[in-house]
């Protein structure tokens, strides 16, 4: 298996070499340690930017990168309007993390992409054991107390899984290496994600899994409700309940769902061209809560492109769409050519995976579920570019 020989060809500078094992310990770190892959993050940054300036280069970056970058200047002029500018402007550092795309576009190019794929399922397979030991042994299985993994909420555990699973499932599917591998740990995937009892990214990744079957032979989509029926008569009485649950207005998670929509209807209403400022969702939810919510208090709407309306306004979405769309036309273009097309997918699955789940969840707003979502997005610009000279 590659990712226990992961090696990459002598680069022609130390600062490269930096920036590569930074990016590499980015990759295997987002799934374990946010603080990790926020100071590798850092460093590959530092090193990128010496780099630029060492070697005259001009700043390169995916043509989707250049929607996010003014969806970024759309969050920062929603902070200066915002109902609280000093909790605002200091949300914004999550735009920080938007410099993964030029960074692993700089430094994962060529054959380093693939191998940082296989380094992202093999630590995805490590983390999903950890969650299924939380669940037998450790008795992290009801709703009070759900398996997290190796992350801080089962949220953002949940939706690290549903991304890994989108990218085995496209090495399955369209890769000519590693299979077996895939193959070997995509149940503990399954099984983990499955055990988190967290319906949006169950739905995510069925609709990502769904999307690369149709690409690759739409016969292939028959599996699906065959797999979700299995599931049903083996599932434990937990996750069978939960499953049952989903759409069903008797709900309470549901219902209070529905009213946190009604109330991100009314902030926008109030505040269409730059929302009621990052942060400030939470804190103002209460003036806007419905009679019929559950919670007195919500942190976010629990729905990405409402939470983004909301909160930064109309633009700052139709950007936010703007970079989706853009990103969805960039790979659709790259799934035919042989050193893109496995990596192609992984990245048309994970978005697909993450607007469906951001149905039901603020995931784009979890720093390590961006973090991941970005650099599978880019892995494939970044091999598309092939090996650097000398290499």
């Amino acid at each position: 298996m590659s990712v226990l020989a992961l090696s990459f060809p002598a680069p022609q500078s130390r600062t490269v070499w930096v920036g590569i094992g930074a990016v590499a310990g980015l990759a295997a770190s987002m799934q374990f340690s946010i603080a990790a892959a926020q100071i590798l993050l850092g460093l590959a940054v530092v090193a990128w930017l010496v780099r630029l300036r060492a070697e005259h280069r001009t700043f390169q970056a995916p043509s989707f990168f250049w929607p996010l970058a003014a969806y970024g200047v759309a969050t920062l002029v929603s902070a200066g309007f915002s109902t609280n500018p000093a909790v605002s402007v200091v949300d914004t550092k999550q735009l920080f993390l938007f410099l993964i795309v030029p960074v692993v576009y700089d430094f994962a190019r060529g054959r380093r992409a693939d191998l940082l794929l296989s380094l992202i399922i093999s630590v995805g397979a490590a983390s999903a054991l950890v969650g299924v030991v939380q669940y037998g042994v450790l008795n992290y299985d009801n709703l009070g107390r759900r398996m997290q993994g190796t992350l801080s909420h089962w949220m953002t555990y949940s939706g690290t899984l549903m991304l890994v699973i989108c990218a085995t499932i496209a090495r399955l599917l369209f890769g000519t290496r590693d299979r077996l591998w895939s193959a070997f740990v995509l149940p503990a995937l399954v099984i983990s994600l499955a055990l988190t009892l967290t319906r949006g990214a169950w739905v995510g990744a069925a609709a990502g899994a769904a999307v690369l079957f149709l690409v690759k032979d739409f016969r292939l989509t028959a599996l699906i409700p065959v797999t979700i029926a299995i599931s049903l008569l083996v599932a434990p009485d937990a996750l069978t309940s939960r499953m049952q649950s989903i759409g069903d207005m008797s709900d309470p998670t549901t219902r209070d769902r529905v009213a946190m929509l009604e109330a991100g209807l009314a902030m926008v209403r109030d505040y269409p061209l730059t929302g009621v400022g990052p942060d400030m969702v939470g804190p103002l939810y209460p003036t806007y809560r419905t009679a019929t919510a559950v919670q007195a208090t919500n942190p976010h709407l629990h729905n990405v492109p409402m939470q983004i309306a909301a909160e930064r306004g109309l633009p700052a979405l139709a950007l936010w769409l703007a970079f989706i769309a853009t990103s969805l036309r960039e790979l659709w273009k790259m799934r035919r050519a042989p050193e893109t097309r496995t990596l192609a997918a992984t990245g048309v699955g994970a978005i697909t995976a993450m607007l469906v789940a951001g149905f039901f969840e603020y995931n784009f707003g979890d720093s390590e579920f961006l973090m991941l979502l970005l650099v599978l997005m880019t892995l494939p610009c970044a091999a598309a570019r092939g090996d650097e000279a000398g290499e």
